[in-house]
């Protein structure tokens, strides 16, 4: 879904933000998958030592966004907010590593896009499946209602 140059471009632009803080990349793929990878470190770990699961939740959320940014041809007249994010954690992860989110588009309307989301560990482990729901505002229409 992403190319290289998709991805330098969005990864120039995460700098300051909690994307770059819990050191997220996003992966070029040649599918229908949005994908990127997350660290389990400090800044991603719960007390327990294992991945915590707000932090799947922002990476499922990031690169559901991602792959609606993507569908809108990354126009900047468009602006993409996630309106729900739900998950179910069914394994512990690794203490060390990396995770990995893989998107796969389930609807794609005008306003709305639906995406499922699988966080994976290194070694393929099923963590948390995750639904995120996002808008797709048109900035030109937002403007002309103020």
């Amino acid at each position: 879904m992403l190319t290289q140059e998709q991805c330098d471009f969005l990864h120039s632009r995460m700098k300051g933000t909690l994307i770059e803080t819990l050191g997220m990349r996003f992966i070029p793929t040649d599918d229908e998958y949005a994908v990127a990878e997350m660290p389990i470190c400090p800044a991603t770990r719960q007390y327990l030592g294992i991945l915590h699961g707000g932090a799947s939740l922002s990476l499922a959320e990031t690169i559901a966004g991602v792959g609606s940014l993507h569908l809108t041809n990354f126009d900047p007249d468009y602006a993409v907010c996630g309106t729900e994010v739900n998950a179910s954690h069914v394994a512990m992860s690794a203490t060390e590593g990396k995770v990995y989110g893989k998107a796969k588009l389930v609807y794609a309307g005008k306003s709305t896009h639906v995406w499922t989301v699988d966080i994976v560990g290194e070694d393929g482990t099923l963590i948390s499946v995750e639904r995120v729901t996002n808008r797709i505002i048109s900035l030109q229409r937002l403007k002309a209602r103020s």
